[in-house]
């Protein structure tokens, strides 16, 4: 078993979280789409020296590939400003305000007056050849089962361009993630192994995603791990596909710098990628302080108590979990796919609704309904909120059977019927009317064994009525 205390092993992490709001320094929407471009230019880009007066490393390395880029975009999403065409405007305020509540779930000091800095980046992926950054808070704080971990910086930064195509010649970029707002999430390095890492990145994804306005999906969020033992250097790893990987690559890097070690081969600062078989490759020379200078075009934002004190904090997700499976006595996978889809306040409106309804039933509806509608019908099914609701309310009020919700849907989708209009075909019946049915069929096959009849029974009332009912009379009936 490997003793990190003794190898002096150093870790911590950075985290970048797109946010769901307009672009950070114009008024664009932040939609990424594959349609087809009506924006086409072309730039090469150079380095220049920062604050200090000296150039970064890792910015005179991308410039010695002196490689053209290639940008491309809709005026859908991207404008002159993307373009570095026309100054930037101001920073996005809904943008600000979810920072500063992220700030507040980390227990950190917010700032009183925002500035915005030039960080000098001249791979193509910002077509200015700089990101721009400004702090938001700083001295926070994680709590994690392992103890605090601390969070120096918390930042608001614009999204780079997405990289398309990549030859020995040229880039080639779309506008259209391009300034997109993305909070950065620096921890200290309290970090005491690579699983403590994976449970502090999950716990730091879990905060952000509290917030109900952070974007989901793949690449929308991102995880850079450092890590360092005694007697090598500060390396960092960048694109991790699953958190669950984060161990496997920290351990791939503890053992590289090791041998290096044991080889007395120089080890220097530099980023590393991570590879899909859990191997690090180098990418570039570890960047430095050289590569930040003042942005010029952006005024600051001061940040007022007021204004501070006005933003809510929200429940965080594993609060929420919780609730659900004691309050309604869900399974926890249950719990936990409603709140990570943003079903929870739906779910619990809903349970307060329609009473007579288990919760269990209400959240298997919700979450797999659609899915078993598409796949009964072999077609692309959409259920929106408000049908959904009717729906429910339905099964409440006995309307409609529960076995039938299904086929609801699908006659709904097939026949373009209003739901409303479906739901009065499929009311259930009176029991006389249950009764009389299920007396036909024993009439018509006496002595058959009772798994055989019970599906004879089923074959005809199957979605006209409650199917514990069903067989219950069946029994009784048939003398069972």
């Amino acid at each position: 078993m490997v003793d990190y205390k003794k190898l002096g092993f150093r870790c911590g992490l950075e985290i970048h979280q797109q946010v769901d709001s307009g672009k950070l320094f114009c008024r664009c929407p932040s939609i990424v789409h594959d349609a087809n471009p009506t924006i086409e230019i072309h730039r090469r880009l150079r380095a220049v020296a920062g604050e200090s007066g000296n150039i970064d490393a890792a910015a005179m390395y991308e410039m010695t590939k002196s490689k053209a880029m290639v940008y491309e975009g809709c005026d859908t999403s991207a404008c002159l400003v993307e373009i570095d065409e026309e100054p930037p405007h101001g920073m996005d305020q809904d943008a600000i305000g979810v920072a500063i509540q992220v700030a507040k779930l980390l227990n950190a000091r917010i700032v009183d007056e925002v500035l915005v800095m030039r960080k000098i980046v001249v791979d193509g992926s910002n077509v200015s050849g700089f990101q721009r950054t400004a702090l938001i808070a700083e001295n926070g704080y994680v709590t994690t089962s392992r103890g605090k971990v601390s969070v120096p910086t918390i930042c608001l930064e614009e999204e780079s361009a997405q990289k398309i195509e990549s030859t020995p010649h040229h880039v080639q970029y779309r506008l259209d993630r391009l300034g997109v707002p993305l909070i950065e999430i620096a921890t200290g390095s309290e970090i005491l192994d690579p699983e403590h890492a994976q449970e502090v990145a999950e716990k730091l994804g879990m905060i952000l995603r509290s917030t109900g306005k952070v974007k989901r999906g793949i690449g929308t969020i991102r995880q850079d791990v450092n890590v360092s033992i005694t007697g090598g250097a500060r390396t960092e790893i960048k694109g991790f596909q699953e958190l669950k990987s984060i161990p496997k690559v920290i351990d791939y890097e503890i053992k590289r710098q090791i041998d290096l070690l044991a080889q007395k081969r120089p080890i220097v600062p530099e980023v590393r990628k991570a590879e899909q078989d859990l191997t690090t490759s180098f990418l570039r020379p570890m960047p430095g302080a050289q590569r930040m200078y003042p942005e010029t075009d952006v005024p600051s934002v001061s940040l007022p108590r007021s204004l501070i004190d006005g933003i809510p904090l929200p429940k965080l997700l594993d609060v929420q979990i919780g609730e659900l499976t004691k309050t309604y006595h869900l399974d926890l996978d249950i719990a936990n796919t409603l709140v990570s889809d943003g079903l929870g306040p739906w779910f619990v409106r809903l349970c307060k609704e329609c009473v007579n309804l288990k919760p269990s039933y209400i959240a298997d509806t919700l979450l797999s309904l659609e899915r078993q509608a598409k796949a009964k019908a072999g077609a692309d099914i959409h259920i929106s909120d408000k049908d959904m609701e009717t729906l429910l309310h339905a099964v409440n009020a006995s309307q409609a059977p529960k076995e039938a919700a299904i086929d609801i849907i699908v006659v709904m989708h097939q026949e373009k019927q209003p739901i409303k209009e479906v739901l009065s075909r499929f009311k259930p019946l009176s029991e006389n009317e249950i009764e009389s049915r299920i007396k036909t069929i024993i009439a018509k096959n006496p002595g058959m064994p009772f798994n055989a009849l019970i599906g004879k029974v089923m074959a005809v009332l199957r979605g006209k009525a409650d199917g514990k009912k069903i067989t219950e009379m069946t029994k009784k009936m048939a003398g069972l």
